[in-house]
């Protein structure tokens, strides 16, 4: 009987401590820098000042993202959501389109370890 509730309780660790560690990734934002020259740089330019080259045709701009007051403001989850769903899916702009079809959600983590490297 001891032996049993020993093994159960030795399984039961290891579960958690492997779903911790499947469920946990840092966020990389040296790789965030590569997804965004692919996905956002286009609006939001390379630098993320809103400038990129389809921004001159778009109404209202792409956020600046070197805006240390306004990005301040910005909760990771709150980037995250209008990364993947898109800025209508949270009140702002239907021009920002939804990403989480084409990115996982680690590589969207990752574009907001880099964002937040730009407003410093």
């Amino acid at each position: 009987m001891k032996r049993t509730h020993g093994m159960i309780v030795i399984v039961v660790l290891c579960a958690v401590m492997l779903g911790t560690a499947l469920v946990a990734h840092a966020a990389d934002a040296e790789q965030g820098q590569k997804l965004y020259g692919q996905f956002c740089a286009t609006c939001h330019g390379q630098s993320g000042k809103g400038d990129g080259p389809a921004a001159a045709a778009l109404n209202p701009k792409p956020r600046d993202h070197t805006d240390k007051e306004y990005m301040s403001k910005l909760s990771d989850d709150d980037m995250f959501k209008v990364i993947k769903n898109g800025g209508a899916s949270v009140g702002k702009s239907p021009l920002m389109p939804p990403w989480g079809a084409s990115l996982k959600d680690d590589q969207i983590h990752d574009i907001v370890a880099y964002v937040r490297t730009l407003s410093k």
